[in-house]
């Protein structure tokens, strides 16, 4: 299926830094919603989809509906002032607010990410690609995922995330890292160490000796305005 919709929207309204134009995503909500319709109405299967394009597929309705989760409450200060802080009814977070649908089956946000994209799949890259709408979060991809491309912007999205200073500080000595490594550190030492993950991507190279702390992170909107 066509991400046709949601590259434009991205390319329109995220900036070169990853920030989010959320008044730009306002003014085309049409456009977005649209998207999110067109995703809505093509859930995808194991017989016809490949791994890749289903993985394209939920990373880009993941992050078009959280922008759309936003954009439903704008402004906010943070995503998380989402839920339990402005008295959605029955909700704790932002993450459990049951908005999305698919073929007629409610979703919210955490299904995708841990009942979908990290049960289905053993690929700790996709912490990279789905974006929480938060500072410390990766920075958005200004264009939509595609199953054909898909591994080169993966490993794109990783090299690109641990390699920025301010989401990890990388020296010879010590490692201070983002808290997802930290959260998810089952799924990045499924396969191989930290360490060893870190030094496929990072330009400067860790070893046994170094020290590994985590950044406190920034859930700030990661808002361009």
């Amino acid at each position: 299926m066509s991400h046709r919709l949601f590259d434009e929207l991205l390319k329109r309204h995220v900036t070169d830094e990853g920030l989010v134009n959320y008044q730009g995503f306002m003014t085309d909500s049409v456009q977005l919603t649209a998207y999110i319709e067109l995703l809505s109405n093509n859930a995808p299967n194991d017989s016809n989809w490949s791994d890749d394009d289903q993985m394209a597929y939920w990373i880009n309705l993941y992050n078009a509906a959280t922008i759309d989760l936003v954009l439903k409450y704008y402004p906010v200060e943070s995503i998380k002032d989402i839920g339990s802080s402005i008295q959605v009814p029955f909700v704790n977070t932002p993450w459990d607010i049951q908005f999305i649908e698919i073929a007629g089956k409610q979703y919210d946000l955490n299904n995708i990410e841990h009942n979908i994209l990290r049960k289905k799949w053993a690929e700790p890259r996709i912490h990279f690609a789905i974006n929480c709408a938060s500072y410390s979060c990766p920075e958005l991809r200004r264009e939509a995922y595609e199953g054909a491309l898909l591994q080169r912007q993966l490993d794109e999205q990783a090299r690109a995330f641990i390699n920025d200073d301010f989401r990890n500080d990388i020296t010879e000595q010590s490692a201070e890292l983002s808290k997802i490594f930290d959260w998810f550190s089952g799924d990045f030492g499924k396969l191989m160490s930290l360490r060893d993950f870190i030094n496929q991507y990072a330009d400067q190279k860790i070893s046994e000796e170094t020290k590994i702390t985590y950044k406190e992170y920034n859930w700030k909107l990661n808002d361009a305005n």
